[in-house]
């Protein structure tokens, strides 16, 4: 025999020995086993995935509470700062004697309006502003208490300011409390 011969019934032999292997496998491999088998996986990856949007679910259920609960926490720390200037000022009207009365009154007066400036910045940073209470009665932010005689002003025409009114970005959250023009 030559040597492709040779070959040639190797390879033939190798052939019936892989086709008897893959014809084993297959006898061996029971169909419904095997779909039980891939139901069982697909079930074991359904649980996983339905755990994991659970636990997501609780994950962005108390982020959005504490969202929530420390809305304010940014607000909060900078009004700290006025009630700081509140508390020095108080401690500084302990201090007053005869003597030094109308020197503490004086600096009083400046911490005040310091503080008030300081309020008003606070608020501004925070998207909160005042309403604008000239001209025309608006009854989407004006809150009209009486009305009163004016001869300086037109009918319907905002005459005084008894309370202020505050929005914060375009909701009210006071109207201001004005006298309008008979």
């Amino acid at each position: 025999m030559s040597q492709e011969e040779e070959n040639l019934e190797v390879s033939k032999s190798e052939e019936t020995e892989e086709v008897e292997t893959v014809e084993e496998e297959t006898e061996t491999v029971d169909p419904l086993e095997a779909a039980l088998a891939e139901a069982a996986d697909y079930k074991d990856k359904y649980l996983r995935a339905h755990a994991d949007f659970e636990n997501s679910k609780r994950r962005l259920e108390k982020d959005k509470n504490n969202a929530v609960s420390y809305a304010n926490e940014s607000f909060a720390k900078d009004i700290l700062a006025v009630i700081d200037s509140f508390e020095n000022a108080l401690a500084s009207i302990a201090g007053v004697d005869e003597e030094n009365t109308s020197e503490v009154l004086e600096k009083m007066k400046e911490g005040v309006n310091l503080t008030y400036e300081q309020l008003k910045k606070i608020l501004e940073k925070n998207n909160i502003k005042e309403v604008d209470c000239s001209g025309e009665f608006d009854p989407e932010v004006h809150q009209a208490i009486m009305q009163v005689e004016s001869d300086a002003h037109e009918v319907g025409d905002v005459v005084q300011v008894m309370q202020k009114g505050y929005m914060i970005k375009d909701r009210i959250l006071r109207p201001a409390m004005v006298s309008t023009c008979k």
